[in-house]
């Protein structure tokens, strides 16, 4: 046997090709296991991005959607992003102030090409997901705090819905200039002046498709005097202007009074919980521009907002301001519109139409807001 064998050892003759093929099994082997690992890996990435982007699109259902419902809408969005495998509700809660939670899972047993000479027909994929959304804006409360200017005006909300493509009107504030001249004499000539700011009456009105409801009016009346005003009432606003034609300062008092309409009414309540989009409009007719939005970089830089009626910073050029974000939940928020007669940046003291809002949040289908956790 041992000389069998050392003979075996010295033989040079013969053909290689059995061992070569005997060291060629165990590397097809390898170099696959490596390729089928590679698919898993790309697979799993592909089920992530398709899991994460079906849940986020769930939190967008309204809230009456049934399990059953939000189940098979993850399931379509999860096939439709090109997630392979079955996709998995395993919880959905709306709290009470609209925050929800989600968490979801996929799986997939995915065919090998290479691990079957192992005997190994598929590999168990799996991935989950879970997101967060935050309350959003459903309701903004308007009220006019002080209009003013020798220019009419009008600013309007603007609005468009989930399923839509063009804009509504959900609001209107229109400002008529009512001019006041106060007459007077000294030495018995007679003299008038007309006070300077400029103050009228605003009406706010909710449009409901060709339906307008005036639901708010805000009047300014103004008094003048040759002498100077003692304990104005809270709120009024006292100016005294010089008249060169007779020499004199005249002293101004101007009250504005808000009320609902009717007086028990709700006032300027506007539902936004609808509406995929906001922007604010002013329309100057007599300005230069004429057409100020919240929405274009170019103009929304004559709008303030801030968190009290004196607080209020510019909106930097060029930026676009989100409605939804400007309107702070559960608490009033100060905004304001510079009309044009001034050039900007400018102190918010320069502007002319002034008012608040105060948001109301909640569960909301917007998108944004919602993010990732797992």
């Amino acid at each position: 046997m041992l000389k069998i064998a050392g003979g075996f050892a010295r033989s040079r003759s013969g053909s290689m090709m059995p061992l070569f093929f005997l060291t060629l099994v165990p590397l097809i082997t390898v170099v696959g296991f490596s390729v089928d690992y590679t698919d898993a890996v790309q697979t799993r990435s592909n089920m992530q991005e398709a899991l994460d982007a079906a849940t986020l699109a769930i939190t967008t259902l309204p809230t009456t959607t049934t399990t059953a419902a939000r189940q098979q809408a993850l399931q379509d969005n999860f096939v439709a992003n090109n997630g392979q495998g079955t996709a998995t509700l395993a919880s959905f809660n709306v709290a009470a102030d609209g925050t929800v939670t989600a968490q979801t899972s996929a799986s997939y047993a995915m065919p090998t090409d290479f691990m079957t000479i192992a005997r190994i027909n598929t590999v168990p994929v799996a991935v989950a997901s879970g997101v967060n959304k935050a309350p959003a804006l459903v309701q903004a409360t308007f009220k006019i705090d002080k209009v003013s200017g020798y220019w009419n005006k009008t600013m309007i909300l603007y609005g468009t819905g989930f399923t839509a493509t063009t804009a509504q009107k959900l609001l209107t504030a229109s400002y008529v200039y009512s001019p006041y001249t106060y007459s007077y004499k000294v030495s018995s000539k007679s003299y008038s002046l007309t006070e300077a700011k400029g103050y009228g009456t605003t009406t706010i009105s909710l449009v409901n498709g060709s339906t307008s409801t005036v639901v708010q009016t805000q009047t300014c009346t103004t008094t003048g005097s040759t002498s100077a005003f003692t304990n104005p009432p809270s709120g009024a606003i006292v100016s005294g202007q010089y008249d060169s034609k007779s020499g004199k300062t005249i002293y101004f008092q101007t009250t504005c009074a808000t009320a609902n309409v009717p007086a028990t009414g709700a006032g300027a309540v506007v539902d936004v919980s609808q509406m995929g989009q906001l922007y604010l409009e002013m329309d100057v007719p007599s300005g230069n521009p004429t057409v100020l939005k919240s929405n274009d970089p170019v103009t929304s830089n004559r709008l303030y907002i801030g968190t009290s009626p004196t607080v209020m910073p510019e909106v930097a050029t060029g930026q676009i301001v989100d409605i939804f974000a400007a309107v702070p939940c559960g608490a009033t928020g100060y905004q304001a519109w510079e009309d044009g007669g001034n050039a900007v940046p400018a102190d918010v003291s320069n502007a002319d139409f002034f008012y608040n809002v105060t948001g109301k949040c909640n569960f909301d289908q917007r998108p944004s807001l919602t993010a990732l956790t797992q």
